[in-house]
């Protein structure tokens, strides 16, 4: 029985691969800040931790030892540091969910075109990082700290947009019911591309790959990326209905998906690797038309 660590662990794809690693066979910590619940009851050990506060980590972890860790709540170099140095000599193996913001804006990125091993690091608080331009900034510091300090072998998952039937940020969903209601949809630039993998595959992915001897990035996710104009033209085919597209940035009305640049990855390491993934337009079509059911029934 592996003894497993998952810093964070009670939201969304978190909280899928808590139950995947249980129904593994493995011994689960999870250690969050305490002010969610979660449905593992007896199954998993608790912790209650700080990112932002390295003394409640080090006192936490004090004694312990894991084979592996799996950190799903890191969002500044800082906390990558202090989580590290409170862990050292007590893990071997780190897998770092990260995103694909850690790439310029652009389209199919490579592993190689950002380079978390030779990155500059400044140390600062996750508070420090605002917007779209910090989120990015925060998780390439943070990668850089885990795979440059050199106290585990790690692995750096760089997710696109994850999607699924109970998305709590249910961007896509907003989409869909926008057609569905004949509102507007505010999307200044309809070209702009982007990738996605469902949550249950993004969960599949991390329990795969910690079970694996792979070190470094990877891009896991559907194959191909699809434009956000695609994306409408496909709800709105769905919906039977048609879409009414606004270039308007006003509350209430703009995309949450109209983000100033495309971000799309190249996924062929990972697939390379035999992670399957659902094709990126049968995965999208289920979603669509799952959220239309839905409507309908409400």
């Amino acid at each position: 029985m592996r003894k497993i660590l998952v810093l964070g662990g009670t939201q969304y794809f978190g909280k899928k691969l808590v139950q995947k690693l249980i129904d593994h066979g493995d011994e689960v910590t999870i250690a969050t800040r305490g002010t969610k619940s979660d449905p593992f009851g007896e199954k998993v050990n608790r912790m209650v931790i700080d990112r932002e506060n390295k003394e409640t980590m080090t006192a936490a972890f004090e004694g312990k030892k894991w084979d592996l860790v799996y950190d799903q709540s890191c969002f500044s170099p800082m906390e990558a540091r202090d989580t590290a140095e409170a862990l050292k000599g007590k893990a071997d193996r780190y897998i770092f969910t990260s995103t694909q913001a850690v790439y310029e804006f652009g389209t199919l990125h490579a592993e190689s075109n950002f380079n978390a091993y030779t990155y500059p690091i400044e140390y600062k608080s996750r508070k420090e990082y605002p917007g779209y331009e910090g989120y990015r900034e925060a998780k390439r510091a943070s990668e850089a700290v885990f795979h440059q300090i050199g106290y585990f072998e790690v692995v750096s998952v760089r997710f696109p947009i994850v999607v699924s039937e109970d998305d709590y940020t249910e961007r896509l969903k907003f989409h869909v019911d926008k057609i569905l209601s004949g509102q507007p949809l505010g999307i200044p630039k309809p070209d702009l591309r982007y990738s996605f993998i469902h949550a249950d595959e993004a969960a599949d992915f991390l329990l795969d790959i910690g079970r694996s001897s792979f070190e470094g990035p990877i891009n896991p996710g559907s194959a191909g990326d699809i434009s956000l104009k695609e994306l409408v033209d496909k709800i709105a085919l769905r919906a039977n209905k048609e879409a009414i597209v606004e270039d308007s940035a006003e509350n209430g009305t703009v995309s949450p998906y109209a983000l100033p640049g495309s971000w799309s990855i190249d996924t062929s390491l990972a697939s390379g690797f035999g992670f399957k993934f659902t094709e990126l337009n049968q995965l999208l079509d289920q979603l669509i038309i799952f959220y239309i059911q839905q409507n309908e029934l409400n």
